[in-house]
């Protein structure tokens, strides 16, 4: 059975998740009758082509053949900070900006933000076949906590595994405080999580116990990450203004 992104909870995902539940993208008819539906101009914003080539790709055929009103913008990352990116651009088209000044502001933000996530349990990652079961249980029996980032060019890249949630918020708070510019910039930042908002919420609470963001949001992964990681992921995402 086929279901869209969204349609199925996140509870249930994961309740069937032994059965082989597989994820794919969109193919450029699915994109080309959305576009048929929409009026004006259009920017599309997908995850990084690195992350997903089949769905960029999908979009960018299906832009084709619809005309340049619809443009398609790799955005070179993906979750809370597509979702960063989409905030900005959104602003800038209801201020009345043309389609070059939306695509603009957008590209100004996915040159800016930057995603980090942590792990919280390697089961998934055996159960689904990524890591040896061996590997995964000594690392879960030394409590590690993988840590990986979205770079600007798209590509995720592991950090220094942590070995406690405590220790993995710090390191992601860490690495936000060393990315601030200096006084004066205006924080954009998103909480994520899967199925455990409080720890969301409590990753929030510490940023803003530092500085008071100009946007802040608590949201979940969606369900083709969970799928690769499993529900115990939490993260953020973030640009300075």
């Amino acid at each position: 059975m086929t279901h869209l992104d969204g349609q199925l909870p996140l509870a249930e995902l994961l309740d069937r998740y032994d059965e082989g539940v597989t994820t794919a993208c969109p193919a450029p008819g699915e994109f080309t009758q959305i576009f048929a539906g929409l009026p004006g101009d259009i920017l599309v914003l997908t995850m990084s082509h690195r992350l997903s080539s089949g769905l960029v790709n999908s979009a960018r055929l299906a832009a084709a053949d619809t005309g340049p009103r619809v443009r398609v913008l790799d955005t070179g990352t993906a979750a809370g900070s597509l979702a960063l990116i989409a905030l900005r651009a959104a602003e800038t088209a209801r201020a009345g900006g043309s389609l070059d000044e939306v695509e603009q502001a957008a590209r100004l933000v996915a040159g800016r933000v930057q995603l980090v996530a942590a792990v919280g349990t390697l089961d998934y990652l055996v159960r689904g076949g990524r890591l040896p079961g061996a590997v995964g249980g000594l690392a879960s029996r030394l409590g590690m906590r993988p840590l990986v980032t979205v770079r600007r060019d798209g590509k995720v890249r592991k950090l220094r595994p942590a070995f406690s949630q405590r220790a993995a918020d710090e390191r992601m708070l860490d690495m936000w405080r060393r990315s601030r510019p200096g006084a004066g910039a205006r924080l954009h930042v998103v909480a994520l999580h899967v199925l455990a908002e409080e720890k969301a919420q409590a990753l929030l609470k510490q940023v803003r116990a530092e500085v008071e963001p100009a946007t802040a949001l608590v949201a979940r992964f969606g369900a083709a990450m969970v799928l690769h990681t499993g529900p115990d992921l939490t993260g953020l995402s973030w640009w300075w203004e």
